[in-house]
């Protein structure tokens, strides 16, 4: 038990203290500010698409390393870059600099999948879905905390926002202190496996709920799996293993459907809460009246915890209404886009964010848990690297023709009409999918009972010429 409580506390305390961020709500003034003294289309379109640019080129060199090196180096290498982010937001000046910035921190947003993978080679398997919520909750809780810090201090205190940045700074240097204290894990998912354990048969999706139940139990076993030659994985075997999953995950017609809605919705969901700040900018200036971000981004984590926890009460047939229900949200968040534009006025706009991302959490979460539901861990954490990639990939692909200088440049008003459009799409999309599932569930329906009919007809008759 100490083996297991000793690692999670220093996770908990890591997550929390590197998600205390005062200064996130108040990143584009500040940067607008006099402290930086940036226009609105270097944040905009010169300095912010480079966290795009940097986090998809890192995601899998990252997501390899954090495999291959056991997770700690690169928890440690997450929590310096922090550290660097929040010095060179404090003291950097000019453009280039904040590029730099950007790229600091689309490492350490690369680097996350060390927090969340970590949990795997010490946890038991029976303590696995407890600790996983201890470390989410905990993150969650450090922002919520951290963004109402920072309005408080802004509202009550008017102190400056240079001060949130030390203060998010200090945050992040103990947060630092936490990683080097881990033990360092005998294993991993992929390059490290445990020698002397048979291999289980590998886990396909199942949209039975019933079968999900023990789920946990057998991903975590099938991390402890082994026939590793020597102890560990070529990198060419890893990555044809890799291929080989992922050919047959995606196979399945429930995971796919779930993890295109994961993909196209993610990427839609980065531009909107990276460019959000941008957009209340333009419509409540900060240097002309109070602004109220933090209280926002508090209100809109703590929504989309509380719509996430209400996943499991929800009595609905995810296998059957699934993608009917992915249209209804998906036109829901489109609505709100919109609203955050056309209104124009900051209190809708504000009320729209914290619903759009109160959807997304809720939806997330369903979509996590259908894909997750009967996957190995292996299967898990590629499918869930996959959707973010391709995600992240679609995020860099808009982001360069639509926000980069380099490319239409366009305004923050158009860029969110764009997205507006785009979550449009989405919902027609899924409506699409939805309705071609319940008439061709219904068909097959009506096909087996024409066929039960006619079977009872021939065996009625059969007995009666007898």
């Amino acid at each position: 038990m100490m083996s297991t409580i000793y690692p999670t506390v220093l996770l908990c305390v890591y997550g929390f203290f590197s998600s205390l961020r005062p200064s996130e709500p108040f990143l584009t003034p500040y940067l607008m500010g006099p402290d930086k003294n940036l226009t609105e289309t270097q944040v905009t379109n010169t300095i912010y698409p480079v966290w795009t640019y940097s986090y998809l080129a890192l995601l899998f060199p990252v997501f390899l390393a954090t495999d291959y090196l056991c997770y700690k180096p690169v928890l440690v290498l997450q929590a310096c870059s922090l550290v660097l982010t929040y010095i060179m937001l404090w003291k950097s000046q000019g453009i280039l600099a904040m590029q730099l910035l950007e790229f600091f921190f689309g490492l350490a947003t690369a680097s996350e999948v060390a927090y969340y993978s970590y949990i795997y080679s010490v946890v038991e398997p029976e303590l696995y879905q407890r600790v996983t919520s201890y470390c989410r909750s905990v993150t969650l809780f450090g922002s919520a905390v951290g963004s109402l810090m920072g309005q408080l201090l802004l509202s009550l205190d008017k102190v400056e926002l240079v001060h949130l940045v030390i203060i998010t700074l200090a945050s992040a240097v103990v947060a630092s202190i936490a990683p080097w204290f881990l033990p360092m894990p005998k294993r991993s998912l992929f390059f490290h496996k445990s020698p002397g354990v048979a291999e289980e048969p590998k886990a396909t999706i199942s949209s039975d709920t019933e079968n999900g139940k023990n789920s946990e139990r057998r991903a975590f076993m099938m991390s402890r799996s082994s026939e590793a030659a020597g102890g560990s994985s070529g990198l060419i075997q890893v990555l044809r293993m890799l291929f080989d999953d992922f050919v047959q995950c995606y196979r399945c017609r429930p995971l796919l459907a779930w993890s295109v809605w994961w993909a196209l919705a993610t990427c839609g969901y980065f531009h909107i809460i990276n460019y959000a700040q941008v957009l209340w900018e333009n419509i409540h200036s900060s240097k002309e009246y109070e602004i109220y971000n933090g209280y926002v981004e508090t209100l809109s984590t703590l929504f989309g915890a509380l719509a996430a926890l209400l996943v499991g009460c929800l009595p609905v047939s995810w296998a059957r209404w699934g993608e009917l229900v992915l249209w209804i949200l998906s036109l829901l968040m489109t609505v709100c886009v919109f609203v955050m534009i056309l209104q124009k006025n900051i209190w809708m706009c504000y009320s729209s964010y914290v619903v759009f991302r109160a959807v997304y959490m809720l939806l997330i979460t369903v979509a996590t848990y259908q894909i997750a539901a009967n996957l190995s861990m292996q299967r898990y954490a590629l499918v869930f690297g996959v959707n973010t990639f391709v995600a992240l990939l679609l995020w860099t692909l808009i982001t360069v023709v639509v926000v980069d200088s380099a490319g239409l440049g366009l305004n923050v008003f158009t860029q969110f009409l764009i997205y507006g459009y785009y979550f449009a799409v989405i919902s027609v999309i899924f409506l699409l999918a939805g309705l071609y599932r319940v008439f061709s569930r219904r068909t097959n329906e009506e096909v087996l009972t024409q066929i039960h009919r006619e079977s009872s007809t021939f065996s009625n008759g059969d007995c009666i010429g007898r």
